[in-house]
This record gives structure tokens, sequence and C-alpha cells, in this order.
């Protein structure tokens, strides 16, 4: 897999017109950077409690059902992102509740501390996203997009 390429100007790009643009990357790489997508799902992410969470991915999973009746692939794996995002960043939190994970050195990862709040809310999310990951028109399309667009090494 070719590494995802942070280095493109995405202000400038509107990958619901250019779906040939966007490369799939590893796990959750470009969420954050994608349009119009990021601001379609952005405002509908959060993890705060297990309610918050629950409603938050549920929405953010009906957007992925909408993508998906529109074959629309690029829409579909950036729901999935989030999905995936609550899921790691809900852990996180549930493991350290201050959300630093490591030392200042980086050399370290700190000692736990438990909050089942965030781990009811990343199991939530985790539901959600496997939902996603496994929806088989969501594989097929990614096999395509991989097929037609994203070079191979």
């Amino acid at each position: 897999m070719v590494k995802f390429d942070y280095n493109r100007d995405f202000s400038t790009i509107d990958f619901r017109k250019n779906p040939e643009l966007y490369q799939i990357g590893i796990g959750e790489q470009g969420v954050l950077l994608v349009e119009p997508y990021k601001s379609e799902i952005l405002p509908y992410w959060c993890f705060k409690t297990p309610d918050v969470a629950r409603e938050s991915a549920q929405t953010i999973y009906n957007l992925f059902l909408d993508y998906k009746s529109q074959a629309d692939f690029v829409g579909m794996d950036m729901a999935r992102k989030f999905l995936q995002m609550g899921y790691t960043r809900s852990r996180r939190y549930a493991n350290h509740k201050t959300g630093i994970k490591w030392n200042k050195n980086k050399t370290m990862v700190l000692p736990r501390e438990i909050d089942d709040e965030k781990a009811q809310s990343a199991s939530i999310f985790y539901e959600y996203y496997l939902n996603a990951k496994n929806d088989p028109l969501y594989i097929n399309l990614k096999l395509q997009h991989k097929k037609l667009y994203e070079p191979q090494e």
C-alpha cells in the first residue's frame, strides 16, 4: 500500500466531485481532511457519555447508509473512519482519563486510569464501526476503488 499523502492541498479538492482523488489510507488517515464529508459528519461526532455516543454513532451510521444508497464509496469510507475514530478516541479516554497516553518523552505509556463510561462509549462506536466495515457493498466498492484509483506497490 502506498503511504497516505498528507502533502496534498486538501482545501482545494471536493472529493464528492472527484472521488478518483480519494486515497483510502490506513485506519482513520485523512478523516479530518476530506471535504465535503468531514463537514457533514464531524458535527455529529461525540463520545462524552454512552447516551451521547449512541446518538452520535447511530447518526453517523445513518449517514453511512445514506451514502450507501447513493453508492458513494468516499462518503461510506469517511463515515466508517469517524465510527472507528469514535471507538479509538473513546478507548484512549477509557484507559487514560486525561487522554494523554505517553510520558513527555514518549518513551513510556502512563499508568491506566479506567473510565467505565468511556469504555461503554467505545463499545457502542465499535459495534457500528464493525457494521460499516463489514457491509458487503462497502467491501465491494472499496475493492473497486483500490483497483481503479490506488496504485499498487
